[in-house]
């Protein structure tokens, strides 16, 4: 089986939001700033749940915040 890369922009979409930081991030989604800190570097994929609510925290689209890199 392929890894599936996905990119994301939270990092930007944090800024973007009046400088939101990963707590404030972490306390309105639900998880640890540790798990955020996690999906922001790519290094663990969040739920589909998880990622509708970044995508609702940060006012924009699920594909806004996360793309495929083939």
């Amino acid at each position: 089986m392929r890894k599936c890369n996905i990119r994301n922009c939270i990092r930007e979409l944090r800024a973007a939001a009046g400088e939101m930081t990963q707590q404030q991030l972490a306390d309105k989604i639900g998880v640890t700033r540790q798990t955020v800190v996690a999906i922001e570097r790519a290094k663990y994929s969040p739920s589909l749940e998880v990622a509708f609510r970044i995508a609702a925290t940060l006012e924009t689209s699920l594909e806004d915040v996360f793309q495929h890199q083939p």
